[in-house]
């Protein structure tokens, strides 16, 4: 399986007409690579797989919030979903217009709702009572109404990783069917709030639509009561495809089984990870290969401090050789240098048989990758290049972290 940023030509690896490997010997490994056209391919997608409800697409910054990815994404019509002022700041120096930013999140600090007050944010997705509270005080005293959405908590459990399921009553996020009446019956307590939307996301790598189906369903009984909201925010969770063994995920299905019950309102859409996962590669390099216990390391000089989702979710990844090979395949482990046994980047990975010096990708790493790494062991954060749409040209969107950078802010 080839993904949609990198494809073989010829024996050569290259996202467009760029081979990876001159990628690496300008800026070396480990370093993230992005496709422009791929970014714009999956948003084109998703836009024609929902078209039948016409939604609002609000790119959901926390899978990747690069500058150069959000401009790719604000430059073709799309809005933000941020969950952080820091998401909304980036989102706002890259151009995107303050009424597109969509602010979710469970736990927004009275400082971060001020900020996105003052810059006039299109949406609040509210989690808490208390935070409509603090919502309305900071609009009146700027003398501004701010538009909010209710976020249900459905009740629903998604068919997905327990790590990534948000909608279940267990869960910290959105609140229950009725704490939102209870709200609804009282919106003039919020004299400079705007309610007008509702909010349902129940989690992430959605394959059957049923259950999404289910959760808008009980969305939709909970606002019939009250005409004045009239838009319905169907959060994210679009699957990706992550190595052959998935099955390869049904977009447009998903949004024909939706369609028909979104007719009449206005759709707000919030993707992420199906815009962004298949448009990145994480390039490594090998460092040492070990046989040790029945096993062989492939040690690279990449980690779970650069992509954490392995050790973090045991997630798989596809890992590919830069060059290809013809020679047999054998399992390998593909690690990382860093001082933890879960530091492994593949498990019981097939590659042809490598040495010290080659290069592997990890693929369909653009999402939830380097906006998740960290500086542990020290190590300096991986640059990020953009390969522009023209598919000939690129660019370093982050430069690789210094060790003087390590300690800038410290004294």
């Amino acid at each position: 399986m080839q993904t949609d940023a990198a494809r073989y030509i010829g024996d050569e690896l290259a996202v467009s007409a760029v081979r990876l490997s001159a990628i690496c010997a300008a800026v070396g490994t480990p370093a993230y690579v992005y496709s422009a056209r791929a970014l714009l391919d999956n948003l084109a997608r998703v836009r024609a797989a929902f078209a039948e409800s016409r939604p609002q697409i609000h790119y959901s910054a926390k899978a990747n919030a690069n500058l150069s990815v959000l401009r790719v994404l604000i430059d073709a019509g799309a809005g933000i979903d941020a969950v952080s002022a820091g998401e909304i700041h980036r989102a706002l120096l890259a151009g995107v217009a303050p009424s597109r930013v969509v602010f979710a999140g469970v736990g927004k600090t009275p400082d971060e709702i001020d900020y996105a007050v003052a810059h006039g944010v299109g949406w609040f997705n509210v989690e808490n009572v208390e935070e409509l509270r603090i919502i309305n005080s900071m609009a009146e005293a700027r003398g501004v109404r701010s538009r909010v959405a209710l976020r249900l908590n459905p009740d629903v459990t998604a068919d997905t990783d327990p790590h990534i399921a948000t909608g279940h009553s267990g869960a910290k996020f959105g609140l229950l069917a009725d704490t939102i009446r209870e709200i609804l019956a009282t919106t003039h307590s919020y004299p400079s709030l705007d309610f007008a939307g509702i909010h349902v996301h129940i989690g992430s790598q959605l394959r059957d639509v049923s259950a999404t189906v289910r959760a808008i369903q009980h969305a939709l009984d909970l606002i019939r009561p009250y005409p004045f909201i009239r838009t319905v925010n169907i959060g994210g969770g679009l699957a990706v495809r992550y190595t052959p063994d998935d099955p390869a995920p049904d977009w447009d299905g998903f949004g024909a089984a939706l369609a028909p019950h979104l007719r009449g309102y206005d759709v707000l859409l919030e993707p992420g990870r199906a815009i962004a996962a298949s448009a990145g590669v994480l390039l490594v390099r090998v460092l040492y290969v070990k046989h040790q216990g029945g096993r062989t390391f492939v040690i690279t000089d990449g980690s779970m401090a650069e992509l954490m989702r392995p050790a973090l979710y045991h997630a798989r990844h596809q890992i590919l050789p830069v060059r290809r090979s013809d020679s047999a395949p054998v399992i390998v482990q593909v690690v990382g240098p860093v001082c933890e046994t879960t530091d492994t980047l593949g498990h019981d990975v097939a590659l042809p048989p490598v040495s010290a010096g080659d290069l592997l990708a990890i693929c369909t790493a653009g999402a939830y990758g380097m906006v998740m790494a960290s500086n542990y062991n020290a190590r300096p954060r991986p640059p990020e290049v953009m390969v522009n749409a023209d598919g000939t040209t690129w660019h370093i969107a982050r430069q690789r972290e210094t060790f003087d950078d390590l300690t800038r802010a410290e004294r």
